[in-house]
């Protein structure tokens, strides 16, 4: 698809959106139209379209489908009423009760081509989420690496990153988001979950907060975009969950304790036992849970 054709869809669902045959300029359309960042020409707006769907078997699945069939907008997302078989990390199931939370789904384009690369997008989405929740849930509000969406010690939401690469060109990235909003009771085996409704004792349109997280993840897209990753990776560091926290972690069936030191731009954690320094990708190591003694 040109990229002319891209811009008359995004155009006619902004329009559509909007109401803009009434008169006005949404400001959607202004940075659509006037982008005044010449480096970044014709960067749409993460979240528009928006599109709800009643019920999936999953929005990343449904999304790769969109890629597939050739007929992926990038910016696109696309929200559930219902999951029926929703994923998480490393296979996992993403269970989550119709209509009472946010299951998301981003088109993205990376700004870098190189699949190698992946950390900073991932990092980038990351701290959309938190920057989202934060404004809700406080500033217990915590990223655990990578990118799980925490408050205190308890999970909160999830992110799985999804990549479409063609020979060495990474062309898409879906962005999986899932995030308890209204559900207060949850699957017994699942160790520690926790909701906004539990947080702060009130219901939400779980609707009208993905288009409110949209905004922030378009926020920290185009700043990865321009260039900033020091920026971003600065506030991972500040926003990591554990950092400077001994924890019981997990590594070829070995159990060890650690302090939490950050994360490095490649995206592995960094963990310091007495005197040993250690790196570890993701994947590698299992995070177990608070150490014996944890000074900040």
């Amino acid at each position: 698809m040109s990229i002319v054709s891209v811009l008359v869809l995004r155009l006619r669902s902004l329009i559509d959106e909007h109401n803009l045959s009434r008169g006005g300029l949404c400001p959607q359309c202004f940075i659509l139209l006037k982008n005044n960042d010449k480096s970044l020409p014709f960067m749409l707006v993460l979240g528009q379209p928006f599109i709800e769907l009643s019920s999936v078997s999953s929005t990343n699945i449904y999304a790769m489908e969109q890629v597939r069939a050739k007929v992926a907008v990038a910016g696109t997302a696309f929200f559930a009423h219902e999951q029926t078989a929703g994923r998480g990390q490393k296979g996992r199931a993403w269970s989550s009760e119709p209509g009472l939370n946010i299951a998301l789904s981003l088109l993205l384009e990376p700004p870098a081509k190189d699949p190698s690369r992946g950390f900073p997008l991932s990092a980038a989405v990351a701290m959309g989420c938190y920057d989202f929740y934060k404004n809700y849930a406080g500033d217990e509000t915590s990223i655990k690496w990578p990118n799980d969406l925490y408050w205190r010690d308890r999970k909160a939401g999830g992110i799985l990153i999804e990549n479409i690469v063609r020979g060495s060109a990474w062309e898409w990235a879906v962005a999986g988001i899932g995030i308890n909003v209204n559900q207060v009771s949850f699957d017994p085996s699942l160790p520690n979950p926790v909701s906004l409704k539990q947080i702060t004792g009130r219901d939400f349109q779980p609707v009208e907060l993905a288009r409110e997280l949209c905004s922030h993840l378009d926020g920290r897209f185009r700043q990865l975009a321009r260039g900033h990753w020091m920026d971003i990776w600065g506030d991972y560091q500040r926003a990591l969950f554990g950092l400077g926290q001994r924890h019981r972690f997990n590594w070829e069936g070995r159990d060890f304790e650690a302090m939490v030191e950050g994360v490095n731009q490649d995206g592995e954690i960094l963990l310091k036992g007495g005197d040993q320094q250690m790196r570890f990708v993701h994947g590698s190591v299992v995070w177990k849970g608070l150490g014996s003694v944890s000074p900040r």
